[in-house]
């Protein structure tokens, strides 16, 4: 079976990433390129504040367990998509090794424009107050391109 190819700039990152999950869940395998142009809507400051406040959170018994926060945009926006899978159980894990994110666009990838989706419905142009990409949050976080 063919993956599906999903062009995710400009895209709003809650949005797609239920739309992902639930292709998932479908038994189908993903790929999604320009991660790192996905956007977060809301203040920017907030949205900061809230990742930052994340990478914060250690167990006191042994603070290299984790829970683990990825500072990469492919990593957050993966990490965004497994929120929206039933994670703890065996299916969730399953489907979510069907997912592969990247950030641009792979130089080994043979692409058609017509492979390419991009889903108009969930753009930006729905949004009207102000909004990030992941690229910026990633920056902000700590990830060093």
């Amino acid at each position: 079976m063919k993956p599906r190819i999903i062009n995710a700039d400009g895209l709003i990152l809650g949005r797609v990433a239920s739309k992902i999950a639930k292709m998932l869940l479908l038994g189908e395998k993903v790929i999604v390129i320009n991660a790192e142009k996905t956007i977060i809507s809301g203040n920017k400051r907030q949205i900061i504040a809230r990742y930052k406040e994340r990478q914060q959170i250690r167990t006191h018994y042994n603070p290299i367990k984790g829970p683990f926060w990825y500072k990469s945009p492919d990593q957050l926006v993966r990490r965004t998509i497994r929120g929206m899978l039933p994670w703890k159980k065996d299916r969730g894990k399953q489907v979510y090794r069907n997912l592969k994110v990247y950030i641009g666009i792979p130089e080994d990838f043979e692409l058609d424009e017509a492979d390419i989706e991009t889903f108009a419905d969930l753009s930006i142009d729905r949004i009207k107050g102000s909004f990030m990409q992941v690229n910026e949050l990633a920056k902000e976080i700590g990830y060093k391109y």
